[in-house]
């Protein structure tokens, strides 16, 4: 029997990843793919990429006959789609939204969906509140330290974006025109994911009261994020790679590389990429995902396959574009 999934919000960045995964996903079977402004209308006619692979229209319906419900929807609308629209009991829901990742938003309910922290809570959950993506590249560079109450300092993270961690919405910066050949800051010091990652810190080192300084940058490209982070250590280089891999062994999908890394590597994966320097009393990690991949669907899918039972890496054996 095949896990029939229905997604929320198909017509978007998220939406058409998820779509992606799904068509191609061995144990998956795709009941009915949501949309309010493309109701009717062929999903490849939308995502023009997948012409061929699938003859599924958006519907303006909702089915219970689903083991599984994705919300690939903007931040605010998870919690409103919920209210309005409730869930019949036994359905697992795994959020792409930010509405259920803190928990005094979540309760009880709700398992924040980093595998690589949360991996044995996933498997039993029936709510996943699926990371976001910033939060999910700096995390994956900080989480062997918080693990051994190493975060001792400060911490300093400059991390870059692309394009599409800004959705589809048009916006002034989101323009061909003022993307392209430009690099910009935006919300230095006080971006959203910070409070995620402060309470993933928290869980793993309950004494962790360091400022987390984060630099977020918008990159003229579309897809990936490089995080860039350091602080102060007293771990050998030898003894801080020990570390990462030993954290990292039993996780297939993050990697640590002795090697400097680049986007590359990661864009059209669901990997993760860690490397590691010591450079006087600093740690300098580099941590890289793909943020529509690893950063949203490709690990909604992931944390699907834990939930499910199903091996870890179904459905995402996915290629790097070298070049």
């Amino acid at each position: 029997m095949k896990i029939k999934a229905g997604i929320i919000g198909g017509a978007g960045y998220t939406g058409g990843e998820m779509l992606r995964l799904l068509v191609n996903h061995p144990s998956v079977d795709i009941a009915f793919v949501h949309s309010n402004s493309n109701t009717g209308n062929l999903i490849s006619d939308v995502h023009t990429d997948l012409l061929g692979d699938t003859d599924l229209r958006f519907t303006g319906e909702l089915s219970d006959d689903i083991d599984v419900l994705f919300l690939c929807v903007g931040h605010g609308d998870a919690k409103k789609f919920l209210a309005a629209n409730p869930i019949a009991a036994g359905i697992k829901i795994i959020d792409l939204s930010q509405d259920f990742r803190l928990k005094a938003a979540a309760g009880e309910d709700w398992v924040y969906g980093l595998p690589e922290l949360n991996r044995e809570r996933i498997k039993t959950a029936n709510f996943i509140a699926n990371p976001g993506c910033f939060a999910t590249c700096i995390q994956l560079g900080l989480l062997p330290l918080a693990a051994k109450g190493l975060l001792k300092n400060e911490v300093h993270i400059n991390a870059t974006t692309g394009s599409t961690g800004a959705g589809q919405s048009l916006a002034a910066t989101s323009h061909f025109s003022w993307r392209n050949n430009n690099l910009s800051v935006y919300k230095a010091f006080e971006h959203q994911h910070l409070n995620e990652i402060g309470e993933t810190l928290l869980q793993l080192d309950a004494n962790f009261d360091e400022v987390l300084n984060f630099i977020p940058q918008r990159g003229d490209f579309t897809r990936g994020i490089l995080a860039a982070m350091y602080v102060e250590s007293d771990l050998t280089a030898e003894e801080a790679q020990t570390l990462y891999e030993e954290y990292y062994a039993a996780h297939p999908f993050t990697h640590v590389s002795k090697k400097n890394i680049d986007l590359k590597q990661v864009v059209n994966t669901n990997k993760g990429l860690v490397h590691v320097e010591k450079h006087g009393n600093k740690l300098f990690v580099v941590s890289i995902i793909d943020n529509l991949l690893k950063g949203a669907s490709g690990q909604a899918v992931q944390n699907m396959n834990l939930i499910f039972g199903l091996e870890e890496r179904q459905g995402l054996a996915l290629k790097a574009a070298g070049f």
